[in-house]
């Protein structure tokens, strides 16, 4: 069966990303843009400079490689509930010097405003294979990143993860508190001081 959806990177893309690992700098990847296509959904051509129909282009909000295959690059934008009223059938990535890099197509998606009372976040991925992740730069402006509910869960799930290993090991602990005089310990040294009847006293229990 043949591939519906895929990116690739384009003639500029390739040519930057092989000039960036041979000199050992890196291509700096940092807007993706979504457009419809012009109405249909378009094959992805390596000799693209432009997506077909550009509906909006922003900042990245991530940019990491795949946890699960190091030759992947994974791109993320998130399209807030606000922005919207056109159809999603291509993606693009473009480097600080505004050259097209990569492009995909994707399944037609319709990203509704808020005012047609049907407005949602979107989030737009595209995962591009490459010869050298090391090439890329994968750096954001934190300043345009705006947190998926899955990105906040898993940090929370981060977060937990971390604050029960300390809980344990706090719980395990002979003595969590050293900086605290131990019960046993004061009472023994009440005792040898004879001052247990006063300490009653002073406590309301003599």
């Amino acid at each position: 069966m043949t591939t519906k959806y895929f990116a690739l990177l384009t003639n500029q893309g390739a040519a930057k990303l092989a000039n960036a690992a041979a000199l050992g700098t890196q291509l700096q990847i940092t807007q993706m843009a979504v457009g419809d296509g012009g109405g249909t959904l378009p094959t992805p051509d390596p000799a693209q400079t432009k997506l077909v129909g550009e509906k909006r282009r922003a900042a990245l909000n991530s940019l990491k490689v795949d946890a699960a295959n190091a030759s992947q690059i994974i791109a993320e934008q998130i399209i807030p509930e606000g922005e919207g009223g056109f159809w999603i059938r291509e993606i693009g990535l473009y480097d600080a010097d505004g050259v097209m890099v990569a492009v995909a197509n994707c399944a037609e998606t319709y990203k509704p405003q808020l005012q047609e009372g049907s407005g949602r976040t979107q989030t737009v991925r595209m995962i591009l294979i490459v010869n050298s992740t090391s090439a890329v730069t994968l750096k954001i402006d934190p300043s345009v990143v705006l947190a998926t509910r899955q990105y906040v869960d898993d940090k929370v799930i981060e977060v937990k993860a971390y604050t029960d290993d300390v809980m344990k090991k706090h719980v395990d602990a002979t003595n969590p508190h050293s900086q605290y005089l131990q019960t046993a310990k004061a009472l023994a040294e009440i005792k040898d001081a004879g001052l247990v009847a006063e300490v009653l006293k002073n406590l309301g229990l003599g």
